[in-house]
């Protein structure tokens, strides 16, 4: 039996329906406030068609379009939640957004995923990859970035700290 247009969907259905791990859909909730997900005791998630009209705009301008996660952040801001859900939607009419051009990698304010590898990130102006390719690697480095920020803010005890 299939649900309604109207249904509500679990985290199963999105991710099935967008092709994408589970896992990503939680990361992508960090990323992204606009994804707020109705949550049931437990911490089930239950998805409104506006919440994956949501998600398959992010996904097209992550994946499709080769944006990054903050492109797609500055996307948000400056075009608003709507825009990105009609192009989740499909409306093709509501044009392209002004935040960052096809195929951009790294923005200039971004940090590299560590000081040491900064001259290792540079991607040749024409490059041997297929638009899809380069951006399924933009998504990965996007979200290896973020882990290294996050392991980094994390505060290690000093050793003497320790034997206390």
């Amino acid at each position: 039996m299939d649900k309604s247009p109207d249904a509500f969907r679990t985290i199963s259905e999105v991710a099935e329906e967008l092709d994408l791990p589970q896992h990503v859909l939680r990361f992508w909730e960090t990323r992204f406030s606009h994804i707020k997900p109705l949550k049931r005791g437990g911490g089930r998630r239950y998805y409104r068609p506006d919440d994956v009209d949501l998600l398959k705009g992010i996904r097209h301008f992550l994946y499709g379009e080769g944006y990054t996660i903050k492109g797609v952040q500055r996307i948000l801001k400056e075009e608003g939640i709507r825009f990105v859900q009609a192009i989740g939607r499909g409306e093709e009419s509501v044009g392209a957004p002004r935040a960052e051009p096809k195929g951009a990698f790294i923005e200039p304010d971004e940090e590299p995923l560590a000081p040491e590898m900064a001259d290792t990130l540079i991607v040749p102006s024409e490059s041997l990859l297929s638009d899809d390719a380069l951006s399924k690697l933009q998504s990965a480095l996007d979200e290896l970035v973020e882990c290294d920020r996050v392991l980094r803010s994390l505060k290690v005890p000093s050793e003497a700290a320790v034997s206390d």
